[in-house]
């Protein structure tokens, strides 16, 4: 009976389990669900199968057991109607099973009211007046009548004509029908016009959106570049700091080391050996005098590098051209002479204030001063750690920054993030600008030597290498030696010229007029560049002559300006130069002829050239831009947005310009920062 109790209970819980897909309910709906006493049911037979399949072997009960409940499922399997039932939901995939018990229009019902929240948010507005379908219309090609009807003939249609093509019945005479016909056909060729001028519209406006949407990205991801390069300098400077305790460390162990010092308490003989040592010590320095002394260098004094950079920054290269980077309030007089050696690296600016200022491009804020001439500077180069300075007083100054101590300041790349957010700014107003500045001993070890042999304000130089050559307003050229510190050549323009003039029968060597009144600001030597061997000068007279070092005589002279050259530079092919005669002229160094020139309102006093560029500063507000690649003249500088309604700004005077990176100096002292 007890088997037999177990295969009618076994049948039911099976039927219960089979007929589950009849009676799964619907919310909604009212039908059946599954009763409690069959679920208890089903799970008594689960639980009771599952402890005679985990049951032990050795129990004899439990595999009879267990066959004899297989054997009476294999039973009711059998059954046609349950294969039936298992067979149906063996074919039937989840899609089936749910259509099988949802009417198809609640399906579509449900499918078509289900919107995600993120459409939800981003619904457009509808200001569209035109319907889809006349959209769809107007894209159709327009097919003339005739062409229609033929292409319809061709084609077997059975028989089957489009509702526009059922003839309607004439109403007039045959010309009044055509006319109506024709200006039907011309009223929607003009409602078709206008559908595909608001679709044009339209895309035009999600073409704006786009743009807008990607100017947005380029900015938070130009943003992000910002901040990778703040961190970048962060970084380098842990780096530096760790360098330079590592070669503290390093010099103490090797003054250890070479000293035997060891640490042991020190005796009362020690005592007074030390006592003595520093009796005669205080002798010694009564005897020596002190200007001697003080040029011993200690052994304890810590020089620490110079903080420049390893990496590259590269943000400037990605603003739009014309951007405003940063200003600076450099100086309170007007700017003569400026240099950088790098972009966002150091900047060394000259002014009619006799000062000389090293700076942070980076933050925009004042190293130290170079102090060591007693007139103004005329003309300055920066090289790496080098700074070459000429002056009023005639002589020259070499410089090298590696040696400055720079104060630390715990909030470095903060507050250069800070000034970015301020339009780049160095400070908030020019009060400031002495309150920034670091105390006068920090570039007190910068001076190498100085270079005195010209009897007339230093009015040009240039060096690379070991070379220097300057230019005079006593007239000569003298080239220097920077190993040794000392003049190895004078170069004497006026004989030079004499020479020239007397050694050819050509006139183009001698010295001449320019044409026009003589410029009583205009320096005699305006402008040189050095190479090897190579030396490119410009002279009041207008004239660029080329030098040969080596024999000391003027190879070739260039003939074109009518007024002094202030400004100049070559590279393997080209000689750019700028005249106080309001010309730009480009020559060609094979062949000695001009290759292009430009004419501009106003006198050139300064000029450079990268590998695309040529910047000129021409008495304007602005910097003038000849861009080399596509031919195109362009303003950069305060005075572009100055024209467009806010004050004047000062007159350009000096512009420098490597990689893109444009710096240009104002006659009020100011500095400004620029994106070319």
């Amino acid at each position: 009976m007890a088997g037999r109790d177990e295969s009618v209970e076994g049948e039911s819980v099976l039927g219960t389990a089979l007929t589950v897909r009849e009676e799964i309910s619907i919310p909604g709906t009212k039908t059946n669900v599954l009763k409690t006493r069959h679920i208890e049911a089903f799970g008594r037979k689960v639980t009771t199968t599952a402890n005679h399949l985990m049951g032990p072997l050795s129990d004899p009960t439990s595999s009879s057991h267990y066959q004899h409940a297989m054997s009476e499922l294999h039973k009711e399997l059998r059954r046609p109607g349950i294969q039936q039932r298992v067979f149906s939901y063996a074919q039937a995939s989840p899609t089936e099973l749910v259509r099988s018990k949802l009417l198809t229009s609640e399906i579509q019902h449900r499918a078509l009211t289900f919107i995600p929240d993120e459409l939800l948010r981003s619904i457009p507005d509808h200001d569209n007046v035109y319907s889809l379908f006349q959209g769809f219309q107007a894209t159709l090609p327009e097919v003339d009548e005739s062409e229609h009807r033929k292409s319809h003939r061709r084609h077997d249609s059975r028989g089957r004509k489009l509702l526009a093509d059922v003839p309607e019945e004439a109403e007039g005479p045959p010309s009044m029908v055509k006319l109506k016909k024709e200006r039907d056909k011309l009223n929607h060729r003009l409602e078709m016009m206008g559908v595909r001028k608001n679709m044009c519209s339209s895309e035009i406006r999600e073409i704006d959106n786009k743009i807008s949407n990607l100017n947005s990205m380029r900015k938070i991801v130009l943003d992000r570049l910002s901040g990778l390069e703040e961190d970048e300098l962060k970084i380098e400077h842990e780096l530096l700091d760790i360098d330079n305790r590592v070669e503290d460390l390093q010099e103490e162990l090797d003054d250890a080391a070479t000293l035997g010092h060891v640490a042991t308490p020190p005796t009362e003989k020690d005592a007074d050996t030390e006592t003595l040592t520093s009796e005669t010590q205080v002798e010694t320095d009564n005897f020596m005098s002190a200007s001697i002394y003080e040029k011993i260098p200690s052994p304890k004094a810590k020089r620490h590098k110079l903080p420049r950079r390893k990496s590259m920054p590269i943000r400037h290269e990605h603003f739009e051209p014309g951007t405003s980077i940063k200003e600076i309030p450099a100086h309170n007089d007007m700017i003569t002479a400026l240099d950088f050696d790098a972009p966002f690296g150091t900047m060394v600016t000259a002014a009619l204030d006799d000062t000389v200022r090293v700076w942070d491009l980076n933050q925009g804020r004042c190293l130290g001063l170079l102090e060591g001439h007693r007139a103004s500077v005329r003309c300055l180069q920066v090289e790496d750690n080098i700074v070459a300075t000429g002056s009023i007083d005639a002589s020259i100054r070499l410089w090298d920054l590696s040696k400055a101590e720079y104060p630390q300041q715990d909030n470095y790349v903060d507050r250069s993030i800070e000034e970015e957010d301020d339009d780049g700014l160095a400070f908030a107003n020019p009060e400031d600008q002495s309150q920034a500045l670091p105390p006068s001993s920090s570039m007190e070890d910068c001076p190498i030597f100085s270079l005195e042999a010209h009897i007339g304000e230093v009015t040009a130089l240039h060096f690379r290498g070991d070379t220097l050559v300057s230019g005079s307003a006593d007239k000569t050229l003298r080239q220097w030696d920077l190993v040794k510190g000392r003049c190895v050549q004078t170069l004497d323009v006026l004989w030079a010229a004499a020479q020239a003039s007397t050694t050819s029968n050509l006139n183009d060597g001698q010295w001449r007029t320019t044409g026009r009144l003589p410029d009583a600001s205009a320096d005699f030597v305006g402008a040189l560049q050095c190479f090897d061997a190579a030396l490119a000068c410009g002279t009041a007279d207008g004239m660029v002559r080329l030098w040969d070092l080596r024999s000391g005589q003027v190879s070739r002279s260039l003939v074109g300006h009518t007024g002094p050259v202030t400004s100049l530079q070559f590279d393997d092919v080209h000689l750019v130069t700028g005249s106080l005669d309001r010309s730009i002229r480009i020559w060609d160094l094979r062949t000695g002829s001009i290759h292009d020139a430009f004419a501009f309102d106003n006198p050139i006093t300064s000029m450079m050239f990268d590998t695309r560029r040529i910047v000129v500063a021409a008495g304007e507000d602005v910097a003038k831009v000849y861009d080399k690649t596509d031919g195109r003249h362009w303003d950069c500088g305060p005075g572009v947005s100055a024209s467009e309604g806010k004050t004047r700004t000062s007159i350009v005077e000096r512009v420098r310009i490597k990689d893109g990176f444009l710096v240009e100096g104002r006659r009020d002292g100011g500095v400004g920062v620029w994106t070319c």
